[in-house]
Order: C-alpha cells, then structure tokens, then sequence
C-alpha cells in the first residue's frame, strides 16, 4: 500500500432495486495510468462519484485512503482539496460564460475578491496551447463544438494541478489528432509523477496508454492486472463474462433492394449564411447499410439534419422517397414521409431524462397509442413493453426513468422510440458513442436486422472500424462535400482518411 495514492476498499452503494457497487476494491498507483474498465452500468461512473464527493459518507458503505489516510468527501471541494480532479462523461461546463471563466470557476484568479482579468486570460491561454486547443479564452462555450468543449474541460483540470486526475471517456467525441493530443498530454503526466484513472470504453487506447486495468462487471471488482497481462480479447472477456467471438455481423447483401432515398444537388446554408452542404447528391437502398465517414466539422451531421429538417438554416435541392419527390420542412414532414433519426446526443436531444421508458418510447409515436386525442394507457404500456423486450433492455420496469439508465440501455430506448414510428429510412449519427464492447455488439445485431427487414440505414460514425465492420457501401465526406463513394470492398481506413482530408481529391 505504501506506493498507491489512492486505496477503495469494499465499497457497496445501493439505488432503489439496483445494487450499482459490490464491495468493490480499487487501488492506484502512484504515477501510473490505470484503466477502469466495464460495461455500461457495471459500477464505474457510481464509483467515481463516491470518489469525488458526489455521493457523500452514509450513501455508501466502505472506506477511501489517500495517501494512507482514510477520507470523507461530503461535496466535490472536499475531494478536490484532496488532490483530486474528475473530468466527467457528461460536461459539467457553464454554456453562457467564457472558456476562461470555466477553467478556473471556483478556482479564480483574485486578489481582495476582485478577477484579475488579465490573469485570468493569459494563464487560460496557457492550458488551451497545452491541450492543443486554438481558441481564443473570451469565447463562449456555448459557441465550442462537443470535441472542443471536451478539451476545455481537460484544461480546467489541468489547471488545478491535482495529484490524481479522472478522465470518464475523455475521447468520445475528440477527433484522431485531438485523441494524439490528449495522449501526449497524459504521457506527459505520468512522467510527471501525476496519477490518472482512465475510464474507456475504447481498447486500443487502453493498451496503448495504460499501466494497469481494473475490470468491474455488476457492480463487483473482476480483476486487476498489468496492461502487459491483458490484451482486448481478455479484457472483452472480463467485462462481459463471455468471449465475443464476432463483433460485427456477417454481411451477405442479398436482401438490398433499389433506391429509398434519392438526394439530388443539396445545399445548405446556415443561420449565418455559410454554405455549409454543397451539391450534396447519393441515394440509399432498401436493406443496404450506408455508411458516412469524414472528420469532425466535414458537414455529416449537417447534412442529414437538414434532410429530417432538423438544421437550423436554408436548403436547397432534391429529395425523393420511394420514388416521390419529399418537400421536409421539419422534423414532423421527414416523420411522415417515413425518416427517422437517432441524434448524435442520445441525453440532450435524443432522450427527456426525467420521464420514464414507457413516455420515451411512445413521445413521437402517439398517434399509434391513442384515439379522439386520448392515450390509450393499456397500449402504451404494450408498445413499451414490446420494444423492452425486443432491445433487451436493462431496467426494472418500463416506468423506470430513462436518465438512470446505462449508455447502452438508454440507446436501445432511443432505437425503439424510432422503431415505433415504421421508418423506411432510419438514420443513426454516432450509434455507440460512449457505449461498451457487449452494448455495441448488441446494437450491430439490432441495425443487421434491421436492414435485413428492408429499412434503408444510414450510420454516420467517427469510428472508421465501425463503418468498415457494419457498410455495404461508404460515402467519405470533406468540406461539405460527399467527395468520394466507396463500394465496402475497395474502402479501407487509409483510403478513407485520404478522401477525409482533401488529399485524394487530385489523385
């Protein structure tokens, strides 16, 4: 025990009708990068939050030693003035004020109760160069994209200098060169005899970065070893209890039929007026997956919000399905026309985190639920059961609130809310963002039945071995441009990372 800096022993935290942590025992080296590893509501997120404060003594059972020294975090400030930061999954940033005035709220730069301004800026500067981040430290948060709100995040924890640093999946929603930033920052890091807790879903980051891994299935410690003892294999095996032999289902493509959705010279220009979308034209088949890869800021999401009418801005073009021309003003027409999409934020805009599954499930199908303009309860309850059922959704009943669940779980409760509409196109923005190994298996059977029953999919992913393991065909985006088409046999990550970023386009 003398070398670890943080020691959890047989900690036990129980919510109604679940026990989320099971005398689990944790321990950290000094200095190293030490994995957490699990699925999706295995107890990794409740246990960092008992380290941090969030869930004070008399809510859980066990003790917590740092540095030898048994401590009691009753609020955040109390664990923080231990030497520790948390830089959480969901950001906990101020949307309204500046980069500057988050990385050091709580923590200002003051003299007699009065900012230092000048401070403040120049010593923000610093921790954005440091994490690769070329904003200016005056804007508004809420005018940052998810990725550049992430690094803002690890820069206020940075900049707190603590001793042990938690980062919850930290690379979500960065992109390739963001993630080589973030790793060089931690490197760095340990170099510096600073401890990290490295929360993630994604291996091969884990057996690139870390010293360690700790694995939690259920709410119970499963194992902890060196990294050079592991592999992703084994790993897999430990979260889930079970190997999984296939990630991604076999594709066959005898089910793809001929074209659903056909988009002819799209433009968009958004509320600012910047052509976003330029001369977008592709079509997507019946039972065919369409997979859609380019670099943050490509114009991905852009494109096919505006084609739900979901973007904020003016289009232009063409839009046909089943061979009608489609006019989609909004999301309520692209619903009609037979559309569904499931946001890149399941939280902010695919989910209301405060109601149940049941109302989750059925919010934008209610016409099939109710008549005269009454909901029909016994309904509902039916429909919500069926797609509990068929996503095997993990919760104790479908009047469960949605925002208790798991990444995973509340996936599935986003997919059968959509599922419930009938659509022939189904369109998926980052379908397994933040989810585990086992969850994200799951969902990849899910999408395969799907197409295999004839609706047309659409999967836009910053994952190329996701659009590589589940497309029948790619479509690479750059600049608000579809700049190439890929039949899956000729797509491969270099081939697609050159049409990404500009440089096969003479080629």
């Amino acid at each position: 025990m003398g070398n670890d800096i943080l020691v959890m022993k047989r900690i036990s935290k129980e919510f109604p009708g679940v026990k989320a942590l099971d005398e689990v025992t944790f321990s950290v080296k000094r200095g190293e990068i030490h994995a957490l590893c699990g699925e999706n509501g295995a107890g990794k997120s409740t246990l960092m939050k008992v380290l941090s404060g969030i869930y004070p003594p008399g809510t859980y059972d066990g003790d917590i030693l740092v540095n030898g020294e048994v401590k009691q975090f009753h609020t955040i400030k109390d664990s923080e003035n231990a030497g520790i930061s948390i830089i959480y999954q969901e950001l906990a940033l101020a949307p309204e004020l500046t980069v500057a005035e988050n990385i050091f709220l709580g923590n200002e730069r003051a003299q007699k109760g009065i900012i230092n301004w000048d401070q403040t800026n120049l010593e923000a500067k610093r921790w954005l160069d440091q994490v690769g981040l070329d904003i200016s430290p005056d804007k508004r948060v809420k005018d940052l994209g998810v990725g550049q709100q992430q690094l803002v995040e690890i820069a206020k924890a940075l900049s707190k200098k603590n001793d042990l640093i938690i980062l919850d999946e930290p690379t979500a929603a960065l992109t390739e060169s963001e993630v080589e930033t973030l790793i060089g920052i931690l490197e760095e890091l340990r170099r510096q005899n600073v401890t990290c807790i490295y929360i993630s879903h994604k291996l091969n980051e884990v057996m690139r970065l870390c010293d360690s891994v700790t694995v939690l299935r259920d709410g119970k410690t499963i194992v902890t070893k060196p990294i050079d003892d592991m592999d992703e294999d084994k790993i897999i095996a430990y979260m889930v209890g079970r190997e999984l032999t296939q990630l991604y289902p076999k594709k066959t493509g005898d089910y793809i039929g001929g074209p659903v959705l056909e988009v002819k010279n799209f433009n968009v220009h958004d509320y600012a007026g910047r052509h976003v979308i330029k001369e977008a034209s592709f079509m997507a088949r019946k039972g065919e997956v369409l997979g859609i890869a380019g670099l943050m800021g490509s114009g991905r999401t852009e494109l096919f919000t505006s084609l739900f009418g979901a973007f904020e801005g003016k289009y232009s073009g063409e839009i046909t399905i089943d061979g009608q021309k489609a006019f989609i003003k909004s999301a309520a027409d692209a619903i009609k026309c037979g559309m569904a999409y499931v946001s890149e934020d399941r939280k902010k805009t695919g989910l209301v985190l405060d109601m149940s599954i049941r109302n989750n499930t059925t919010m934008v199908a209610l016409d099939s639920v109710s008549g005269n303009g009454i909901i029909d309860e016994a309904k509902e309850v039916h429909e919500a059961e069926k797609y509990m059922k068929v996503f095997r959704t993990k919760a104790p009943s479908i009047e469960t609130k949605v925002g208790t669940l798991s990444g995973g779980n509340q996936q599935k409760v986003v997919l059968g809310k959509w599922l419930m509409t009938s659509p022939k196109i189904l369109i998926l923005d980052e379908p397994t963002r933040g989810i585990d190994i086992g969850a994200k298996s799951e969902i990849y059977a899910f999408i395969h039945e799907l197409a295999k029953q004839g609706i047309s999919i659409i999967i836009i992913s910053s994952e190329l071995p996701e659009v590589l393991g589940m497309a029948d065909r790619v479509l690479v985006m750059s600049d608000g441009r579809i700049a190439k088409e890929l039949s899956i046999e000729e797509a491969d990550q270099n081939t697609i990372m050159k049409w990404a970023t500009g440089g096969a386009v003479h080629a």
